[in-house]
């Protein structure tokens, strides 16, 4: 390993240094004809509120995802559950400051549908402004605008290489004529995976240990289409219409087998295959309009739409045993349907010099509906035919005002007043409950410029993260790891509050502290009922207090060619309280380090080859699941562009020196479950890109609040 490493090192740096050598030798010869300085944003870009990975000319881009960046993007991780967060908490995702109905791995699938090649830039908002829904951060994902007169668009093939074989395939128009712009993005994808998963789940009583080897091989078919019209009435006002379809058909087959003692003495051995057929469907619909007088900076925005998702699953579970002939088998049929509607208005007024007043609300209806029917000769043991109901209105109302001061001094304050009615039930059960609460959730942003190369912000949030409807759902139904799992109908919300400073300096160079702190908090939790192991999600009391320190630079050289963006954390978790309250023998304690680094370099030789690598140095903690190792993330991708016939070729390579596995151990009152999934994010991929039409791209617009302080959207 050592010595493929320190070739890959030995080999960069001699292509670096040909390279500066090579311009340098150009140099001389254009002396005479005059230097030419061409403006770049680095390709992370640190603010009071938030830190900005800006995408859209770096090599990265090509052939992949939109989700492949976005586990790229700094202070950004992502775990064995497909779930996002910033700086190691949750966050909400926002598409073009739109926010995404989509969570866990639903989100996963419809973020792949999305070409990279489409992404602007991806901003990691760390301190929210009360615009925003969020229990947290909040990822926005910035798309490309293009507006330029005529056809143009291009059309994407990869191929994959993880242990299994994978192909993507998209088509990406746009049309532009006077003041009508239309986008159809159309994509398709058949999706190959396997994993490996080992878990032990020891139960305190009677020591009762399962021992579980489980490998799951899967298949997904995902075709996708959305189209975006804008047409601009006059130069203030716009109105258009988004339309979203996503569809995806799956199956998989796992085969797992368990081991059970008690007490040192065998219990139970048996061997589960469990074979899934389903297809999920999405469509959304957003229609929407704009006033925006740019001499004034004054912003009207009014959003209406709906989302209707759908996904039907087919489970069928077989069990032999080893210590006797008895065969049981249990199929679950389920048809899980969702549907909102919304509306959604924001206005934006600029108070004097330097000021800005922002104010707005939003109206949400959901009615999410969960059956379930169960067959088999083991389905007596459950219940065998249910449907879960949950329906809830949340009407939301924020201000947020801005202001400079002395032209060094940028404040914005700012509260956000959310009411919600929610009820849910159970059809055979009969079980029910009803629940109403308001909050308001204040947040605060200081910053103060020294010079042109100091300045220090604080900022000042507090949050509320709401229970996913799904966590609801009591029915208890079995796993591919011979485990349970259910929701909880007793779920509250978790309140935390967090302080954030960060001092830049030389606009090169930024340290940053975070502070948290909760008393409240839910997780996945593990429980025996009726000898059964049940997961499930569940609130914890008890004072938990977390502490973050964080470096970063970002760097050019050689002639702007070569950008390097790096960063180094260190993380304290205080959960002594947290463990004592909740009976969990777990580590009172938490200490560890998390890193990344970006590298990109463009034109390399001046032969249009763009080069880019990522680095993540990873430690999965999550409330009462604590990592057992530390993963490094990696990928190196090389790009070669033909100018003259608008093509890009690019090889991808992923995780090819280490290949990530997902130790942790999760603890509960009755005992601990550790799991150690073997990821299938690793290989190569090699893409091929035709581009064709004009390729400008117009920047975003927004208000020059936005643009300097950071603190608007």
């Amino acid at each position: 390993m050592k010595i493929i490493i320190s070739s890959a090192a030995l080999l960069i740096g001699s292509f670096l240094f040909a390279q500066a050598k090579n311009d340098t030798i150009k140099q001389k010869e254009n002396q005479i004809e005059g230097v030419t300085l061409t403006a770049r944003k680095p390709t992370v870009e640190s603010k009071a509120d938030r830190t900005v990975f800006n995408v859209s000319n770096s090599s990265i881009l090509a052939g992949n995802t939109t989700w492949d960046v976005l586990r790229m993007t700094p202070l950004v991780s992502i775990d064995n559950n497909d779930a996002v967060k910033a700086e190691g908490e949750s966050v909400t995702v926002y598409i073009n400051d739109r926010k995404s109905v989509f969570t866990g791995k639903e989100l996963k699938e419809y973020l792949k549908t999305i070409p990279a090649d489409n992404l602007l830039k991806i901003e990691v908002i760390t301190s929210p402004s009360s615009r925003y829904e969020t229990a947290g951060s909040v990822i926005n994902i910035v798309l490309k605008k293009r507006d330029d007169e005529g056809m143009k668009g291009s059309v994407t093939f990869n191929n994959r290489q993880n242990t299994k074989n994978s192909q993507y395939t998209n088509l990406n128009l746009n049309y532009h004529k006077k003041n009508f712009t239309q986008t159809l993005i159309g994509s398709y994808s058949d999706n190959t995976y396997f994993q490996k998963n080992t878990s032990v789940n020891s139960l305190y009583k009677d020591n009762d240990v399962t021992r579980i080897s489980n490998e799951t091989l899967g298949r997904g078919q995902s075709p996708s289409l959305s189209s975006t019209s804008e047409y601009e009435l006059n130069d203030k006002n716009n109105i258009g219409l988004i339309l979203e379809y996503y569809q995806s058909r799956n199956s998989s087959t796992s085969d797992a087998d368990l081991i059970r003692t008690k007490n040192d003495s065998l219990f139970d051995a048996y061997h589960q295959n469990q074979d899934v057929t389903g297809r999920y469907r999405t469509l959304g619909t957003n229609v929407f309009y704009k006033y925006y007088d740019k001499e004034k900076n004054k912003i009207l925005d009014v959003n209406l739409g709906t989302n209707y998702n759908s996904q039907k699953n087919t489970n069928e579970f077989l069990k032999t045993y080893d210590t006797s002939s008895a065969i049981n088998r249990l199929g679950i049929n389920s048809h899980e349907q969702t549907r909102n509607y919304y509306l959604k208005v924001d206005y934006t007024q600029p108070l004097g010099k330097g000021g800005s007043f922002e104010v707005g609300g939003k109206m949400d209806f959901n009615n999410n509906v969960i059956p379930n029917s169960l067959s088999g000769n083991n389905a007596d043991n459950l219940r065998p035919n249910d449907v879960f109901h949950y329906e809830d209105n949340i009407n939301s109302l924020y201000v947020n005002f801005s202001k400079t001061f002395f032209e060094k001094l940028e404040t914005r304050i700012g509260v956000r007043y959310e009411h919600i009615d929610y009820k849910m039930r159970q059809d055979v059960a009969g079980t029910e409950r009803k629940d109403s609460y308001g909050t308001l959730l204040p947040n605060l942003l200081l910053k103060y410029s020294f010079s042109d190369k100091y300045d220090l912000s604080l900022t000042y949030n507090r949050n509320l993260w709401r229970p996913w409807y799904s966590e609801f759902n009591p029915f208890l139904v079995p796993t591919n790891d011979g485990t349970f799992s259910r929701g909880n109908m007793d779920l509250e919300p978790n309140p935390s509050h967090r302080l954030y400073m960060k001092f830049g300096f030389m606009k090169k160079y930024f340290l940053s502290a975070r502070y948290m702190y909760t008393d409240k908090d839910y997780w996945t939790t593990f429980a025996e009922e009726d000898g059964r192991t049940v997961t499930l999600p569940d609130n914890l009391n008890g004072k938990v207090q977390k502490y973050y320190l964080f470096a970063n630079t970002n760097q050019t050289f050689l002639k702007n060619k070569l950008n390097v963006n790096v960063g180094v954390g260190w993380y304290y978790i205080d959960n002594h309280d947290f463990n004592e309250v909740n009976k969990l023998d777990s580590r009172d304690y938490i200490s560890y380090m998390g890193a990344s680094a970006n590298l990109s370099y463009t034109n390399l030789f001046n032969k249009n080859i763009n080069l880019s690598a990522w680095v993540e140095v990873s430690n999965q903690n999550n409330g009462n699941s604590l990592a057992n190792r530390t993963n490094i993330f990696h990928n190196i991708s090389a790009t070669k562009i033909f100018p003259k016939t608008q093509m890009e070729v690019s090889l991808q390579l992923m995780n090819i020196f280490s290949r990530p596995n997902f130790d942790t151990t999760t603890y509960s009152p009755d005992g601990t479950f550790r799991s150690a999934l073997k990821s299938d994010w690793y290989g190569f991929s090699l893409s091929f890109v035709k581009r064709f039409g004009n390729q400008k791209v117009k920047g975003n617009t927004k208000t020059d609040v936005e643009k300097s302080g950071g603190g608007g959207k």
